[in-house]
């Protein structure tokens, strides 16, 4: 037996002990005809998501509401928590790359921040209470905080509470700059985020919020792309967020150049970040804006309030090929050409915009784009506005991701809560279950048919005895891309206050490749 055959039996041994002889493996083609096997979808082990700071004004109230449904396969432990972030003290770089001062450090960091770690300690080691304790899978809970000086949070939840886990952040603003209602869905971090739609004019005040979940510094890029192109930033490069920090940015403090349309780019150096536009207006009230999904040839923007006065489309096309869109709104009736709005051409690299007016007309409506030729991929969003002259208030709808396997919708409330659901490839069935209250109730389930090119606001199943706010979730009954967004109304001194959440899938599930004992690979 020569020295190469003990190496491979001492390497298989030592990799049997570690392994317990799993391996990653294709299947046999004679076995199996040449067909695959589809990956098991089994529940996720760990979720991490990160809540913007909600507001810096003093008559801001806010809500957050926690709720993670009920999935087959999850094992009875786990728990899900929400701490207070803190401010970041660092800044964009200067003499030296932080990602080089951080040496190992900055990997490492990285690798912690896979795990979602998050919360603060005090001095003496022990992690801070909660802001908000989540409650038993297919229970929401909701916790209160009011003023400007309220943080950031980093939640982090495993095992059964872990699996479409959902925070909503909800917040009212009595008056100024911004006043009305602002809502966000808390995102989970990543490393690039697309936000077309945000604004450098003197009308507007927005911030890009980045928070940071990680044990080690994140280094970011923002990039700001204006109707002529990248826009000349002054401290864009090399922001440095803290560990477990969250840093606001105002856009216009990035630029001298005002305009009115502006596309955001945060791309992520080193660890991972979550990142969302807070777009104030002094006239117009003002909301978040999410990401877009990210750059594709044909994008579906759904549930545009019927009610919507004003609609602005904002797009963007990352590199140097123009994109020719096609422009449809999904009527209740199907798919219809705005007049006069049949197309509209994005230059590579430029942010385009155009205004739609009122064209859902008193209907439920979702935006398709298309290519009319050659697909080029593109980012877009629309701000819509309702009410009318100094009663106006927006929102934003960013393009979405397909609701999936399942898309979860918290904070809902038993008056003042729309769901809307286009269907823009096919016709499709989905099911739809409303949780019990946060105070009480009976969860309820229907299900409903959406029409191949339609957009159809649901009447929603309200729980038995509902008491509190409920969460929803969509679950698709056939193979046809549905898109959805949820719609939350208020009315303030006669100012029809309003904010819209697209409901992507969220993310319970993840494919899982057929593993089998083959220590053949230790000598191919």
């Amino acid at each position: 037996m020569n020295r190469t055959t003990l190496s491979l039996i001492a390497a298989a041994t030592a990799l049997a002990a570690v392994t317990g002889f799993a391996a990653l493996s294709a299947p046999d083609p004679a076995a199996t005809g040449d067909t695959a096997e589809a990956a098991a979808h089994l529940p996720v082990e760990r979720t991490s998501l990160l809540c913007p700071p909600p507001s810096t004004s003093d008559l801001a109230e806010t809500t957050y509401t926690s709720f993670t449904p009920v999935t087959k396969g999850t094992e009875n432990k786990g728990g899900a928590e929400l701490r207070a972030a803190e401010r970041s003290e660092a800044g964009p770089e200067d003499e030296q790359d932080a990602g080089d001062a951080e040496g190992d450090e900055s990997t490492e960091g990285t690798e912690s921040d896979k795990d979602g770690e998050g919360g603060k300690s005090d001095e003496g080691g022990k992690p801070e209470d909660p802001v908000l304790a989540p409650g038993e899978p297919g229970k929401p809970a909701t916790g209160d905080t009011s003023g400007g000086e309220a943080p950031a949070l980093v939640g982090t939840a495993d095992g059964r509470f872990a699996p479409g886990w959902t925070v909503q952040q909800t917040t009212e603003v009595a008056a100024g700059t911004g006043r009305g209602l602002q809502g966000v869905t808390c995102t989970a971090p990543d490393t690039e985020f697309w936000f077309p739609g945000a604004s450098t004019d003197a009308d507007r005040t927005d911030y890009v919020h980045l928070t940071n979940p990680g044990d080690s510094a994140a280094v970011v890029d923002v990039e700001l792309y204006g109707e002529d192109g990248a826009l000349e930033t002054t401290v864009g490069e090399g922001i440095t967020v803290g560990p477990h920090a969250t840093e606001p940015i105002l856009l216009s403090t990035l630029t001298e150049e005002e305009q009115t349309d502006v596309t955001v780019h945060v791309v992520v150096r080193s660890g991972r970040v979550g990142a969302a536009v807070q777009a104030l207006d002094a006239e117009l009230g003002g909301d978040w804006l999410a990401a877009s999904t990210d750059p594709a040839g044909s994008l579906v923007l759904p549930g545009i309030p019927e009610d919507a006065t004003a609609v602005r489309l904002v797009a963007f096309a990352p590199g140097d090929a123009d994109a020719d869109l096609k422009v449809r709104l999904a009527s209740p009736s199907g798919l219809i050409t705005p007049a006069g709005q049949e197309t509209l051409r994005v230059k590579g690299g430029m942010t385009a915009a155009v205004d739609l007016g009122d064209l859902t007309r008193g209907e439920a409506g979702s935006l398709v784009l298309t290519p009319t030729n050659g697909a080029v991929p593109v980012v877009a969003a629309v701000r819509v506005l309702r009410g009318e002259g100094d009663a106006r208030e927006s929102a934003f709808i960013p393009a979405a991701r397909p609701v999936g396997t399942r898309a979860t919708s918290a904070g809902n409330t038993a008056e003042g809560t729309t769901l809307s659901v286009t269907a823009p490839e096919g016709t499709a069935r989905i099911k739809v279950t409303a949780s019990a209250g946060t105070e009480g109730g009976t969860p309820a389930s229907e299900t409903y048919t959406i029409k191949s090119g339609t957009t159809q606001n649901i009447d929603l199943p309200v729980p038995d005895g509902l008491k509190g706010t409920y969460a929803l979730t969509i679950e698709p009954q056939s193979d046809t891309p549905v898109y959805a967004s949820r719609t939350l109304t208020a009315t303030e001194d006669d100012v029809p206050a309003f904010t819209v959440q697209t409901l992507p899938d969220d993310r319970g599930t993840v494919a899982v490749p057929k593993a089998e004992e083959d220590l053949s690979v230790l000598q191919r």
